[in-house]
């Protein structure tokens, strides 16, 4: 199957609603583990910054993988497919240029799931940020830079 017809099945009932909690996925290219070096993830993590101070989202959690990212947020403004858009796009040009490198960064698409308006999102934000953890990358979540939350600070992992 190409990337195009599994890509057009990622839009297929995605709705952009403000205020609507969203956990979104997104995966480099071919999986290629581009975030194992900690300065391209952390311009990943400054497009995420970005995209709260410009009153995009509220980031309430996300956690930067080798090859991928999650991101539990907050819609503020403008469609979610356009807020990720961003996020990726930005990143790429500059992860791109900071590896001396071109061409596709991202798998096409995202993956999102909107909460609903009864589930806690703190247990959401618990599983994203002990990735880590599952992937046997650390042993405890503190051990691994490129993850936040915005109210775990005193969590036991």
């Amino acid at each position: 199957m190409s990337a195009r017809p599994q890509s057009r099945r990622l839009r297929v009932g995605r709705c952009s609603q403000i205020d609507q909690v969203y956990l979104i996925t997104a995966v480099t290219h071919n999986r290629q583990p581009f975030f194992s070096d900690w300065r391209a993830a952390r311009l990943l993590v400054h497009q995420l910054r970005k995209a709260q101070w410009a009153g995009l989202a509220d980031s309430l959690s996300w956690v930067v993988m080798p090859d991928h990212f999650h991101w539990l947020m907050q819609l503020k403004h403008r469609e979610l497919s356009s807020v990720v858009h961003r996020v990726k796009c930005q990143a790429a040009g500059q992860i791109n240029g900071y590896l001396g490198r071109s061409g596709q960064f991202w798998q096409r698409g995202f993956h999102d799931r909107a909460l609903r308006s009864d589930e806690d999102v703190r247990p959401v934000a618990r599983y994203i940020i002990a990735n880590p953890i599952r992937a046997g990358l650390v042993k405890r979540v503190h051990d691994y830079p490129l993850w936040d939350a915005h109210w775990l600070d005193g969590c036991e992992y």
